[in-house]
């Protein structure tokens, strides 16, 4: 039973860890560029998503705010690519890595300043208390992260293989240049990628904050998160919500049964021997390029 409650747990961390590693990969597929604000961006969706429902700042109601929050950090997503990333057509992928690293640390420091570096509870209708089954405990939020993370990477999946749209932005990450001469408007389609990266870390940072407290660096998730998009493979969707899940698993279970602190180096562990015996990831999708 204990084994059955630490996997429980494991996976709901997981799947948060999963829906951050969505963002890296959906950005990764459709303009080969790594995001490493994608963790940031998390936790800035649930202080915006806290700073509209809690009661002593503007009060609306859950379900107002919830999609209120998402649309504000799609919105930011487009203006981030549209204002900066343009700018930086041509240059290597460092510049943008290192830009994104930056843009981390600036969103930090906002939503302290706003919102304090105290740890903030979200007051969310998904943490409505427990439920048990067959003898292990189930946190609604738990629940609801598990639930919501399945069908979030279900939807995307078939959007990027059956919509025009993610196919055009398949097409645009694969050979830019040949996308533009086939009609396909490259530089709003990569504006609009961005867009749906920020609203999926909203999404995350919503159900991260429904299971506990958060302060403005839970943004740091966001490196167990691309450790797990590596692991599961960074090009494939169904990888990063795979990736997530085990390195979510592996945490409370090296933490049982492994000395203090051993839980923090365990999913890096595993990325090094990914990285030496599988270099594409688990469940990584390997295609030859087409033009």
């Amino acid at each position: 039973m204990e084994v059955l409650q630490l996997l429980v747990s494991g996976l709901a961390n997981g799947c948060v860890y999963g829906l951050i590693a969505l963002g890296f990969v959906l950005i990764y597929k459709a303009t080969e560029q790594v995001n490493f604000a994608q963790g940031d961006f998390m936790m800035l969706g649930a202080f915006i998503t806290l700073g509209l429902t809690n009661a002593h700042y503007m009060g609306l109601p859950f379900w107002v705010a919830a999609p209120l929050a998402i649309a504000i950090m799609a919105v930011l997503g487009y203006l981030l690519d549209f204002f900066v990333l343009r700018h930086l057509f041509g240059q290597s992928q460092t510049a943008v890595v290192i830009l994104t690293i930056a843009l981390g640390f600036v969103i930090r420091f906002i939503a302290g300043l706003i919102w304090t570096h105290e740890p903030q509870t979200l007051e969310s209708p998904l943490a409505i208390g427990d439920i048990n089954v067959g003898g292990v405990v189930l946190g609604m939020a738990d629940v609801a992260v598990i639930v919501v993370t399945v069908l979030m990477t279900f939807f995307l999946y078939q959007f990027f293989q059956r919509t025009k749209l993610g196919l055009a932005m398949q097409a645009a990450s694969q050979n830019q240049m040949a996308a533009y001469f086939m009609g396909i408007p490259v530089k709003r389609v990569q504006g609009m990628i961005w867009g749906l990266s920020g609203a999926v870390a909203a999404v995350a940072g919503i159900l991260f904050a429904s299971k506990g407290a958060i302060d403005p660096n839970a943004g740091l998730l966001g490196i167990k998160a691309f450790a797990a998009a590596v692991i599961g493979g960074f090009g494939s969707l169904p990888g990063a919500l795979m990736g997530g899940l085990i390195v979510g698993v592996i945490e409370p279970f090296a933490s049982r049964y492994f000395p203090a602190g051993y839980s923090q180096i365990a999913p890096y562990t595993l990325l090094l021997f990914v990285l030496v015996f599988r270099p594409h990831g688990l469940f990584s999708q390997v295609r030859t390029k087409k033009v």
